[in-house]
């Protein structure tokens, strides 16, 4: 399975996971051919579709070597592309939609029967995916989809043309999952949606995503809820509230910016303008202090002045954020803008975002430096970021979703993914902290318990998990990470 695009394509991909293990496949070994590959896609940049294209190019002659290898393609570039995708790459198997990711065993069937390539591309939702299987890659944190689509109509964003218009889940089956993964050891969910935030559009309740938060935090032994990706034009006082006053909401916010000109944002159509943004933000610092808020930004827009980018600029200084993804303007046929005058020359291009991204680098340093010498509890992560053998170093994520590598000192038990760690930060990058002085207590939970059984570790029941207090931090993850409401990409 190869997922390219936000967190919705990968919670996709452990539903195309779980759909596949139901119909009898096991995942490969790293060193073997698999039997199936499956392309999940992203249509947001441009390069979105050299990727896929150059990727299957590569895996044409191991299919040449291997006949009986079936190669699928889904996601956002096969609902845009449908049969353009078998046509510039015969020998692919399948193909199918955002709408229809159940459909994947029983197309890949009907190839293997008829000898043909399969080509479904559905107009409209068939099942959501919630209500489908799935392979979790996580034993101790899941996403929980609450919204599928979005009504927002920005002008260069192509993803409510291939997701359809929002759908929201009704709120009982909302936490329903999410008391059923918490059954299963998992402590930290992230509701998704593509506009999070505009939950309850669809059955008339606009307090109705500050009522899901509220509602997770009476969710016994959920002890971290996050959120991604809300808009401002909904970002309302009560899911502020909600956030200050819900212990087990993490003090942690990621929301799209996209530019700090007001007249950029209208010819964007974001519905928004500076004045609002800024307001948004002096909001939730003054009811969460120690927030981590982080940003999506695309620079060079058409039209997009030097004036333009320098409003950017201001904002990125004001709002002192704690990370920004940073994204050069990429034309997406089929958007109102890919047709607008006024397209900003490359190298023009290139200077801003450079000159961007140097200085939410110095801000992100400047705020991660405030950290150092505090203590910071931490989610133990599995296989995220560096680990030293010499240093016996691992990684963990604080409440506010920063990314912290801590070592073991001496005769310290070594903790297991899931479990949380208390230590004190001694170091601080751009993009990461660093805590070298051993771990100041460890706390083995029900998460770590179930990362055992999943590894098939003997399992040794932990004590009864204490839920967490809101603690005082603020600075978010190394890698780069889309939000799901699709303005930009994961490569």
């Amino acid at each position: 399975m190869r997922t390219y695009g936000c967190q919705m394509n990968v919670h996709d991909s452990e539903r195309l996971s779980g759909l596949l293990e139901d119909a009898g496949f096991a995942r490969a070994a790293e060193d073997t051919t698999a039997d199936i590959v499956v392309f999940n896609t992203c249509a947001v940049r441009e390069n979105a579709d050299n990727r896929l294209y150059g990727n299957l190019g590569h895996l044409r002659p191991v299919k040449d070597r291997n006949p009986g290898m079936q190669i699928a393609v889904g996601g956002c570039l096969a609902q845009k592309d449908r049969g353009e995708i078998v046509r510039r790459a015969p020998w692919v198997d399948v193909v199918f939609g955002t709408h229809n990711i159940g459909s994947l065993p029983a197309l890949l069937e009907r190839s293997r029967i008829e000898k043909e390539a399969q080509v479904e591309i559905a107009e409209s939702l068939e099942h959501f995916p919630s209500t489908l299987p799935s392979r979790r890659e996580s034993a101790y944190a899941a996403w929980v989809s609450i919204s599928v689509g979005c009504n927002n109509t920005c002008t260069f964003c192509i993803v409510p043309s291939l997701r359809g218009k929002e759908k929201d889940r009704r709120p009982g089956d909302v936490l329903a999952e999410v008391r059923a993964l918490v059954e299963e050891g998992v402590t930290e969910v992230t509701l998704l949606g593509q506009n999070v935030n505009a939950y309850g559009s669809e059955f008339g309740d606009r307090q109705a995503f500050s009522k899901l938060l509220r509602a997770c935090g009476e969710v016994e032994g959920l002890e971290r809820v996050r959120f991604t990706s809300p808009h401002p034009r909904d970002f309302t006082d009560d899911v502020i509230e909600a956030m200050a006053e819900t212990p087990n909401v993490m003090p942690q916010l990621h929301m799209p910016l996209q530019s700090g000109s007001s007249k950029v944002l209208k010819d964007m159509r974001r519905s928004y303008r500076q004045e609002r943004f800024l307001n948004i933000v002096e909001k939730v610092r003054a009811s969460l202090p120690d927030a981590a808020i982080s940003t999506d930004i695309i620079v060079g827009f058409p039209g997009e002045t030097e004036e333009d980018f320098q409003e950017t600029l201001h904002v990125v200084r004001e709002a002192r954020f704690s990370q920004a993804f940073t994204f050069q303007y990429s034309k997406r046929p089929g958007t109102p803008a890919a047709t607008m005058d006024g397209e900003v020359p490359a190298d023009v291009v290139k200077d801003r975002y450079q000159r961007l991204v140097d200085l939410q680098d110095q801000i992100s340093l400047e705020e991660n430096r405030k950290i150092v010498g505090r203590e910071v509890e931490l989610l133990v992560a599995e296989s995220q970021g560096r680990k030293s053998d010499e240093r016996r170093r691992l990684s963990g994520r604080a409440p506010d979703n920063r990314l912290v590598h801590f070592s073991l000192a001496e005769g310290d038990e070594e903790p297991r993914p899931g479990d949380t760690v208390t230590v004190e930060v001694t170091y601080a990058a751009p993009h990461h902290l660093v805590a070298d002085s051993g771990v100041r207590s460890l706390r083995r939970t029900r998460a770590g318990d179930a990362w055992d059984a999943r590894n098939g570790r003997p399992v040794q029941q932990s004590a009864p998990d204490v839920m967490l207090g809101m603690p005082a931090v603020g600075k978010p993850v190394e890698e780069p990470a889309a939000p799901a409401g699709g303005c930009c990409s994961i490569d």
